[in-house]
């Protein structure tokens, strides 16, 4: 399936990007007044190979949840089972992401890729139900046993539990290259359901207490940073416990120099079972053709990891916010995307990119339904 589905990621349409050009210099403004907004909404055309790109509607947030064997180090102060309670919190429609996605009129799926306590269920989960804690998979139950629907009003539960928690990474590595593998595809197969419910714009989301940490070693990894300027403090640790963390990350390059040429490796050794399953949804909505719009810094970690596996990836990207945490910036600039709100948030599940939502879709808009100056009977300079 990964192979498949990198084999199907194709450079942007620069046809359909210079009629996004043309257009834009015959509509009713002065040429260039909109901004970075023109500039996205070419690369948009050539993504989708056309000239106005679709509606990036509706709109579908896939969060990602797992937890970290890194956590025992100390490197968080919240406990491990506050991933699954936040779980019941997004289910519940409880969450900042759940108040943002009903603004927005986004569907959201939350998905049991590696969370280590058990889940609750209800109405919006999946049949298959998570197996007890400590328990571990032989592979991911099938993602979306049922159809996907994009219903903003319910949010949905997939349990696809590649293993309970990834291993401690200053220990061994994090996951086995199947593990990582497993979870990557997982990644594919809801971008697929997803998109084939009608989704026009996917947006990233992330759960797992402790991701900052390998979401720094990922960043460290792929881009060559230092781990310092590489790690932030999360969820807002002291100065003792940030250099602890640091310390953390450091130490887990060293033990297993992952090669930033092979992403597969990378993402097994230092990675999270949420960050893996991102990057896989990112190449799933780059073969598709279809933006994915993402979050903070563990959906920016995943999307290095998803430009290794595809360099074509990138175009799929959008950037919707630049989070608090260092290392988003270090990746966004390695990645050469501009981020399109700055609001100083690190809270993560998608919400600032469901806060850049309507940035993206505005851009698209304008190509569809502003006035050229011939048809509006407008004299131009």
């Amino acid at each position: 399936m990964l192979e498949t589905t990198i084999a199907a990621i194709r450079p942007a349409d620069e046809a359909a990007m210079a009629a996004a050009r043309e257009l834009h210099g015959r509509l009713t403004k002065p040429a260039g007044s909109l901004g970075a907004l023109e500039d996205l909404s070419v690369r948009l055309a050539g993504l989708a190979g056309a000239c106005p790109p679709p509606l990036p509607e509706p709109a579908a947030v896939a969060i990602f949840a797992g937890d970290h064997g890194v956590h025992a180090q100390g490197v968080s102060p919240w406990p491990q089972e506050v991933t699954g309670q936040m779980i019941g919190n997004f289910l519940a429609g409880g969450a900042v992401v759940n108040a943002f996605a009903r603004q927005a009129g986004a569907s959201v799926t939350v998905v049991d890729v590696g969370v280590a306590t058990p889940l609750p269920t209800g109405p919006s989960a999946d049949p298959a139900g998570p197996e007890p804690a400590g328990s571990e998979p032989a592979g991911p139950e099938p993602a979306g046993s049922e159809p996907a629907v994009l219903d903003p009003a319910v949010p949905r539960l997939v349990v696809a539990s590649v293993r309970r928690g990834t291993r401690d990474f200053t220990v061994t590595a994090a996951l086995t290259r199947d593990e990582a593998l497993a979870a990557v595809q997982t990644g594919i197969r809801i971008a697929d359901e997803l998109i084939d419910a009608g989704a026009g714009i996917l947006l990233t989301g992330d759960m797992g207490i402790g991701n900052t940490t390998p979401a720094a070693a990922l960043i460290a990894a792929f881009t060559g940073a230092d781990p310092l300027d590489a790690t932030g403090r999360g969820t807002g640790i002291d100065d003792p416990t940030y250099a602890h963390k640091v310390a953390v990350v450091r130490s887990a390059l060293a033990r297993h120099s992952p090669d930033p040429a092979d992403p597969l490796g990378v993402l097994a050794a230092v990675g999270g079972l949420e960050h893996a399953a991102l990057a896989g949804l990112i190449l799933g909505a780059a073969a598709r053709r279809t933006p994915v719009l993402l979050d903070g810094v563990i959906a920016v970690s995943a999307a290095l990891a998803a430009a290794a596996f595809a360099p074509a990836a990138v175009g799929a990207m959008v950037a919707g916010h630049r989070s608090a945490e260092p290392g988003a910036t270090v990746a966004l600039r390695h990645l050469g995307l501009d981020p399109l709100i700055d609001l100083g948030l690190r809270l993560g599940e998608g919400t600032g990119a469901l806060l850049a939502l309507p940035v993206v879709t505005g851009a698209v808009r304008v190509l569809h339904e502003v006035a050229t100056f011939d048809s509006a009977g407008v004299a131009e300079k």
